[in-house]
Order: structure tokens, then C-alpha cells, then sequence
């Protein structure tokens, strides 16, 4: 294919980092969820501006709306990760990225709910770049030292798309209605006012689809310019079907590969321990490559962890549906003829806060900005100081917290408003944010071995892919009937039910350590980190080598079997 032709090249420096590639690829990384967020301020908006069911009924066909996306893309992403272990990861990002193209444009000349609706899922079918941009960095770093730094960008610049993702959404819909009297005031955007936005956000990508298509070279090991046709046919190349995600303001991570984790934090692994079974003649026997596949990977701990992980992701997803439906729902005052049990003549529990889809855009850009201060200060700090167990137990046990207290944000004076929100968001995201990564990490600690690390991540995807689907919808319709029932804290408050059996079920899981352990340390030096932890390098891990002939018996004594030893040269 035209895509995968790469001009002659001479072979980067192994020491030198490779910046101009992983900025091509970054910029790529971050006109994705600018796409992909840009709908969440208007989203209710335009479910009522379409007039699907009862006014009620909005919350739950905007859940449908923001789920259809991860639907499609959990779906397609098994046919886009071996497409791209055929083709190339260059044409399969470039084809993503014209997916996403599509599904903006879909949705701003949407007519209708279900043209809408299409879109989004279009756009979820033919990206599979998330599974394909982690491989790319994975083989694009190949010296360990930068794999620090290079595993630390993407996550990076996914919390940088989602601040201007939003404020690009909510500032610029409806602009006829916003910015009368101006060039933006005309039949088009009258007749599309949500095409603004997606126009933006097409604009940007096509920026990213120009930039790849010339500037980014393919990393498919086998597709180089000194490869050979038989080298493709016998490919062991291996793309993730879809890397481990908790909601789309979290960053995808893959346990198979040694990164962040989805934080841009450094994650240093200690000492671990491996088994190699090789020939006399030093050849690895085919055995010792699949010596862990008949382990028992999805052990109780493993089990546990995974459950802790969808209950996170569902309700965490639930916050992000119903953050933006809340803010907007107008805000009523309590009277005496309505069942909500607690309110003043500021509000009531019966609506949300009354504010517009732009002041939606605002608070969700300043959302993305206070989750961007979290992954780089409170995190490292609080697993740094406690350790990674007992931050993730903390967390999680105060967790129902950040959504029980939102409802009561409709009972405040308008002068204390915006600080409530920030209050609430900033809690959210402590908590939150800390979170997700600690998870992952235990959930690899917690593996067998390192065979089985495909296997597991596979697992939390496809969870995490299910939750997220049903989180939206199951959101929006609680929404819906608190709101017939003149009591919207219902879906809030459900939410805080399900985080509730979360830390209930945290107890419950026996912390194991049968992989590598696990420290965090900050991107740089941080001075309520001691030095001491901050230089400390990570221990060599050991590989145990038994020379083995066919027959089983390798012609030494068994002492002489055990005693081999080799240190692995540390990879951060």
C-alpha cells in the first residue's frame, strides 16, 4: 500500500530520543479527544433540540448518544489490531483518523437523533487507534532508557485534548444563538448549530492526517525499508485489540507493555524473577515461550481486581454522562407543591443549576485542567508517601463521597456556585485520577507471570468497554425518572450506591504480589518527595536460564541446572 511505503532511510540513533515521531504521533494522540469530547457540553442539548421523547427522556438518549462511540470502537477494535499487524499501523491511523472525520461531520449536519446517533457510532467502527498509537510508541522507543519519557507523553496530551475538547464544544455550539449579529449569524449554523464545533475539531484532524501521511514513518518491525516480503508473512508482530481504558477522560493503558499506566508519572518496576529454558546449543526451546500458558492466570486476586475495576469504570462514567446534563437542567426553587423533600429558595433537588451549554464548555475545560494537576502533583505524592495499597484503599472507600455531595450544589446562592463546582470537580478527580492507575497496577502485580499479561488486559478491556456502554444509558434514565419525580439526586445518589459495593468489595480482595512490585515516582524532582526515593533506582531483575536438551535431560548435574544465573540490564 501507498500508506506503508516508507522513503530510504538510515536507521535512527538508538541514543538519541526519538522527538520529531513521537510529536508527530502526540499530535495525532490530541486531535483524538478534542474529537471525542467536544459533544459531551451539548450533547443533552441537542437530544432536546431534536425532540426525542419527553423533555425527561433527554438524559437517557444523550447516554445512548456518548455510549454508541465506545460500543462500536470495543466491537471493531479486534478487526483493526490484526489489520494493522497485516497492513501496517501507519494506514490503520490514518484510516482512524478519517473515521473520526466522518463522525464529526455525520454529527454536525445531523437532522435528526438517529443521524446523530449514527455518527457517533461510525466514528467508534473505524477508529482503532488506541491500541495502534500504544504499539507505535512501544516501537518507536527501542533504547529503555526513554521509554520513561516516552510512555509519559501520550497520556499527557489525552489530558490536554480534553480540556480543549469541551471548551471547543461548548463555546461554539448553537453560534447563530451565541454570536448574533455577527458572520457566524447565517442560515447555516441556524439550520446546524452543532456543526461549528465539529468543523473545528475536522479541521484539526486533518491537520494530524496531513502531518502523519507525510512526516510519520511506519514502526511495523517487519515493514522497514530493509524488511522482505517472507519477513511479513512470518510476522510476530502483535497490536492490542484495545488497550485497558476507564472512561474517555482517562488515557488507555496496556499491562502487556511496560508504561505509565495512563498517568504521566513514572512507574518503576522492582526486582521480578523469569525462567528460561534454552538448548546446549543456546537456542530457546519453543516450550519456554509458551511455559506460562497453561498457569492459571485468572486467579482469585486477579478476578477481584477486575471486578473493582468495572464497578470503577461504571460509575466513574456515570459522573461524566451526568456532570454536563446537571449542569445545564434548569434550576428549580423548592414550592409547596413539590415532593422534593430538601431545598431553599435558591433550588431544590427536583432540577440541575440552570447554567448554558457555554458555561458547560468552561467548567469541563477547567475539569480537564484541575485532572491535569492531579496526575502530575497529588498523584505521585500520595502513592509516593503512602504506598500504592493503601492510597488505593483510601480512594476508594471515600469515593461514594464525590458523588453524594453534588446534588446539593442546587441549594447553593449563586455567589457560591462556581466555587461548589470546583470543590465537587476537584474532589472527583482526586480521587478519581488516583484511582484508575493503582488499579492497573495492583491487577499486574497480581498477574502470574508476564505470559499472561495479554490475556488480563484483553479481560479489563472488554470489562471496562461493557461498563462504560452500559454506564451512560443506565445514567441517564435514573436522570430521567428523578427528574419526573421532581428528584434528580436520584442518579447522583445511585451512582454513590454502586461506589459504596465498590469500597465494600475492595476488602475483600487479598493483596498479592506475584509479579513485579511497583513504586511511582514523579516526572521530575518534587521537593515534598525525599531525594532519597526520587534518585533510587530500580533493582536488576533476574532471569533464571536451565539448559535443557529435547529429551529433558541436559547432560548436567541438578545443581549445575539451578545455579545459571544472568542480571537484566534495568529498563528504566
Amino acid at each position: 500500500m501507498v500508506l506503508t511505503q516508507n522513503k530510504t532511510r538510515l536507521p535512527r540513533d538508538p541514543e538519541k530520543f526519538p522527538t520529531s515521531q513521537l510529536f508527530l504521533l502526540a499530535l495525532v494522540r490530541a486531535a483524538e479527544p478534542i474529537a471525542l469530547t467536544s459533544i459531551f457540553p451539548y450533547a443533552w442539548q441537542l437530544v432536546r433540540d431534536f425532540h426525542i421523547g419527553s423533555r425527561e427522556d433527554a438524559s437517557f438518549y444523550a447516554g445512548l448518544l456518548i455510549s454508541a462511540f465506545s460500543l462500536a470502537e470495543a466491537v471493531s477494535g479486534m478487526y483493526w489490531g490484526g489489520m494493522s499487524d497485516r497492513i501496517g499501523r501507519k494506514p490503520v491511523l490514518i484510516m482512524g483518523c478519517f473515521g473520526t472525520v466522518a463522525s464529526l461531520l455525520t454529527v454536525g449536519f445531523s437532522t435528526n437523533f438517529w443521524m446523530a446517533l449514527c455518527g457517533r457510532a461510525l466514528g467508534g467502527a473505524l477508529n482503532g487507534n488506541i491500541g495502534v498509537i500504544q504499539t507505535m510508541v512501544a516501537e518507536i522507543v527501542t533504547n529503555p532508557k526513554h521509554e520513561p519519557k516516552a510512555y509519559a507523553i501520550m497520556p499527557f496530551v489525552w489530558s490536554v485534548g480534553i480540556i480543549i475538547g469541551p471548551a471547543v464544544g461548548g463555546y461554539f455550539a448553537s453560534p447563530a444563538k451565541n454570536f448574533p449579529d455577527t458572520p457566524l449569524d447565517n442560515t447555516t449554523f441556524r439550520t446546524f448549530p452543532y456543526l461549528l464545533p465539529n468543523i473545528i475539531c475536522t479541521g484539526l484532524m486533518v491537520i494530524s492526517i496531513v502531518a502523519a501521511y507525510f512526516c510519520l514513518e511506519e514502526t511495523h518491525p517487519d515493514m522497514q525499508p530493509w524488511s522482505t516480503a517472507e519477513d511479513l508473512q512470518d510476522t510476530h508482530a502483535v497490536t492490542p485489540l484495545i488497550a485497558t481504558q476507564a472512561t474517555t477522560n482517562m488515557p488507555a493503558a496496556n499491562l502487556a507493555h511496560e508504561g505509565s499506566y495512563g498517568t504521566f508519572n513514572a512507574i518503576m518496576e522492582e526486582a521480578d524473577e523469569e525462567e528460561w529454558t534454552v538448548r546446549p546449543d543456546g537456542t530457546s526451546k519453543p516450550a519456554s515461550i509458551s511455559s506460562g500458558s497453561s498457569e492459571t492466570w485468572f486467579t482469585r486476586t486477579v478476578m477481584m481486581l477486575m471486578i473493582a475495576l468495572g464497578i470503577f469504570t461504571y460509575h466513574s462514567m456515570t459522573y461524566d454522562h451526568l456532570m454536563p446534563i446537571f449542569f445545564q437542567d434548569d434550576r428549580i426553587p423548592l414550592l409547596a407543591s413539590m415532593s422534593s423533600p430538601i431545598g431553599d429558595e435558591y433550588g431544590s433537588f427536583a432540577g440541575g443549576l440552570g447554567l448554558s451549554v457555554q458555561q458547560c464548555g468552561v467548567i469541563l475545560a477547567f475539569n480537564g485542567i484541575i485532572a491535569l494537576f492531579v496526575q502530575a502533583v497529588i498523584f505521585p505524592l500520595a502513592a509516593s508517601w503512602l504506598g500504592i495499597w493503601p492510597t488505593f484503599l483510601l480512594v476508594t472507600v471515600l469515593h461514594p463521597i464525590a458523588y453524594f455531595i453534588v446534588p446539593f450544589l442546587a441549594l447553593l446562592p449563586e455567589n457560591l456556585l462556581y466555587p461548589g463546582i470546583y470543590l465537587c470537580l476537584a474532589v472527583r478527580n482526586t480521587l478519581s485520577i488516583v484511582d484508575y492507575p493503582l488499579l492497573l497496577i495492583l491487577i499486574k502485580e497480581a498477574s502470574p507471570s508476564n505470559s499472561c499479561l495479554g490475556k488480563i488486559n484483553g479481560l479489563a478491556a472488554s470489562l471496562g468497554a461493557a461498563c462504560r456502554c452500559l454506564a451512560s444509558p443506565i445514567a441517564g434514565f435514573l436522570y430521567a425518572v428523578g427528574a419526573k419525580v421532581e428528584f434528580t439526586a436520584l442518579a447522583w445518589w445511585s451512582s454513590a450506591l454502586i461506589a459504596i459495593v465498590g469500597a465494600v468489595q475492595v476488602f475483600m480482595i487479598r493483596h498479592e504480589k506475584k509479579g513485579p512490585n511497583h513504586q511511582v515516582r514523579a516526572v521530575a524532582p518534587f521537593k515534598f518527595i525525599p531525594q532519597e526515593q526520587h534518585s533510587a533506582q530500580r533493582k536488576s531483575s533476574v532471569i533464571r536460564i536451565k539448559v535443557q536438551s529435547e529429551h529433558g535431560d541436559s547432560g548436567y548435574g541438578t545443581e549445575d541446572e539451578r545455579t545459571p544465573f544472568a542480571s537484566r540490564v534495568p529498563r528504566s
